[in-house]
């Protein structure tokens, strides 16, 4: 059998790998962990901490890096338990510190490109394109409260098989996202990697429910794929289409909607005001549908996240 090696290391049986590589051109290192299985089977990668301010993905990865053993699996397992750590470091939210970019628009990267090109280009080149299938973990940012949800490419050539890693997502609404570039799970999918990204937790927070859910919806997704004993769950979902309302004016927010409820055509979201109170804009739905994902700080910034809502395509359809 042809020997893998992934990031410099030889994927030995019953071994577990934790390092950290290089980002060449840049002080960046990033934390991995291989955990070889004592029976061969699929490589899968686990990735966290993609916006480095989104908590309860990247402790759901620590934690599982700890606590899966090399005799629980049949194949290997990578984890990334903090994809972009030096906007961790310097609490830059979901940019990379070095160069002020969004580490999931510039995939698959660039490695003569700046500090986020670089890395996405590492982590696609050394990572991504060894694995047999993908899961990204992500949450609300911290100004960002959402509602658990799971996206896969639908126009993608691992789309059958990704729709079924999401089959294994506990939350009741997925998307069948038409994005096919820029973000890692996106790049992946067209590349041919069955991939899923988990939404999951808001306003960087770390409430332990969330983590623990986070960790079985991937222990779930690896007994999908065969990585680990026992029967896996399904849990139906309401495909959606979803849409993002950007802000047009900088200024303060005030939300009238909870994530999670349903809306109708004419709906107030919210509005912005400026900072004698008066009204800049009315956020208004222009079609019914769920609010999955929402800006709830009082500071809004022009162009930036407002409301992201899924328009209902079909019920139990995920």
């Amino acid at each position: 059998m042809e020997k893998i090696n992934i990031a410099g290391h030889e994927l030995t049986s019953g071994k577990t790998i934790k390092d950290h590589i290089h980002v060449g051109g840049t002080e960046i290192h990033i934390p991995h962990i291989i955990i070889c299985g004592e029976k061969p089977g699929k490589t899968v990668l686990v990735t966290a901490g993609i916006h480095n301010a989104e908590y309860v993905g990247i402790q759901a990865a620590i934690e599982l890096s700890n606590e899966i053993s090399p005799k629980d699996l049949s194949g290997n397992l990578i984890i990334i338990p903090l994809a972009n750590r030096s906007g961790f470091e310097n609490r830059t939210m979901s940019l990379v510190y070095e160069d002020g970019k969004n580490l999931n628009r510039v995939f698959p990267g660039d490695k003569d490109g700046s500090a986020a090109d670089r890395l996405a280009s590492l982590l696609f080149d050394v990572f991504i394109k060894n694995a047999d299938a993908y899961i990204d973990l992500h949450s609300g940012d911290g100004y960002e409260t959402l509602i658990p949800y799971a996206y896969y490419v639908g126009a993608s050539p691992a789309s059958d098989i990704a729709k079924k890693m999401v089959d294994c997502v506990n939350a009741s609404y997925c998307v069948k996202s038409t994005c096919t570039t820029e973000g890692a799970y996106n790049t992946a999918s067209m590349a041919g990697i069955p991939s899923v990204l988990i939404e999951r937790g808001q306003l960087s927070l770390l409430p332990k429910d969330e983590v623990q859910a986070d960790k079985e919806d991937v222990l779930n997704i690896l007994k999908f794929l065969g990585l680990i004993e026992g029967e896996y769950k399904t849990y139906p979902k309401t495909e959606l289409r979803e849409f993002s309302d950007d802000a047009p004016f900088t200024g303060c927010w005030y939300p009238e909607k909870k994530v999670g409820e349903k809306f109708s055509k004419g709906d107030k979201f919210g509005e912005i005001r400026d900072y004698f109170g008066r009204p800049l804009h009315t956020a208004i739905a222009d079609t019914d549908g769920v609010l999955i994902h929402q800006c709830s700080s009082l500071s809004i910034i022009k162009n930036g996240p407002m409301v992201t809502y899924g328009v209902i395509q079909k019920q139990d359809a995920c």
